[in-house]
């Protein structure tokens, strides 16, 4: 006769204490989770102090940032910054920046989001707190002040496609996008852009292909500043590394020299935004070529932008 099955084990009282332990803490933190979270009158007392107390150029950090439902309560007018990687912004078009955060939130990790953000600037008053929200008013000494931005100029640019030889096709503006002869994504239009996570309002100038450049040209940038040439390639089309794909080039060239002022070469698998600068001597205002060229122009989606920056520290 086979052998009988032994009964089962009954639990040593010890491992039954531990899963009672468990249980219980996990009872306890469901419990308090709701603590961790904003009611809407926290959100709309954060709104209230906003609308009374923000400037022109101001701007909000959300920390953590994936804490998103906030942006549905904050003024209109105030933009509101939250992706991976934000803590470390400089948001150097913004004189001043309101942190709206949750620090008791699982995960905040505040100590990294102080080391990340703090450095060059400098809290005005002590953090006010609605529920769980804590607002705090920063002075930001990354600003940098601008006196030209390609993207809110592209209306009165003159865009073309040039070919080696100097000859130029024409992009005429529709007054929405200047659109050129050809295949429907050659145009030249102000939009937004994520560049490795991080919303970019930037220059849609993606190139035509072959050794031609699309080009959006640009007067009155003022000498005496930092000319900045900021761009990359967007959404998941960076990461792409097939062989058949191409360099993509962008570049900043003087108008009436044909000087190449700066350029920035963003090869296949290379994500995020990339930047290079140089300072533009003293002297009348002068008109800049912004252009884009790729061999193959296969996934290279382009997002890009110019910028003019005064000196740090300088005031609106």
């Amino acid at each position: 006769m086979p052998n009988p099955r032994p009964p089962p084990r009954a639990l040593p009282l010890v491992e039954l204490g531990g899963l009672v332990l468990v249980a219980l803490v996990c009872l306890v933190f469901q419990l308090r989770l709701p603590s961790h979270f904003p009611s809407e009158s926290d959100y709309r007392t954060v709104a209230g102090w906003l609308s009374a107390e923000a400037r022109p150029g101001d701007a909000v950090l959300l920390f953590p940032w994936w804490t998103e439902k906030a942006r549905l309560y904050l003024p209109p007018e105030l933009p509101v910054y939250g992706y991976l990687g934000s803590d470390a912004d400089a948001l150097g078009a913004h004189p001043r920046v309101w942190v709206l955060g949750q620090p008791g939130l699982p995960r905040a990790d505040e100590s990294g989001f102080e080391a990340a953000f703090l450095p060059r600037r400098t809290a005005v008053g002590a953090p006010r707190h609605a529920g769980p929200l804590e607002l705090t008013l920063y002075e930001n000494g990354r600003y940098r002040p601008r006196s030209f931005v390609a993207s809110e100029a592209s209306a009165r640019a003159r865009v073309y496609l040039e070919s080696p030889d100097g000859t130029r096709i024409d992009c005429p503006f529709d007054g929405r996008v200047h659109r050129c002869p050809g295949p429907p994504h050659l145009y030249v239009a102000p939009e937004w852009h994520e560049l490795f996570y991080q919303p970019r309002h930037c220059l849609w100038m993606h190139p035509p292909g072959g050794p031609q450049r699309l080009v959006a040209e640009f007067d009155g940038v003022p000498g005496g500043t930092e000319l900045r040439l900021e761009g990359g390639i967007i959404f998941e089309h960076a990461a792409a590394r097939a062989p058949r794909l191409s360099i993509t080039h962008l570049g900043v060239d003087d108008a009436r020299s044909q000087e190449p002022l700066m350029s920035i070469s963003v090869p296949p698998g290379l994500e995020g935004v990339q930047k290079t600068s140089r300072a533009l001597p003293p002297g009348e205002p002068r008109t800049v070529k912004v252009w884009v060229q790729a061999d193959n122009p296969e996934s290279r989606q382009v997002c890009l932008d110019v910028l003019a920056l005064g000196s740090h520290g300088e005031r609106p």
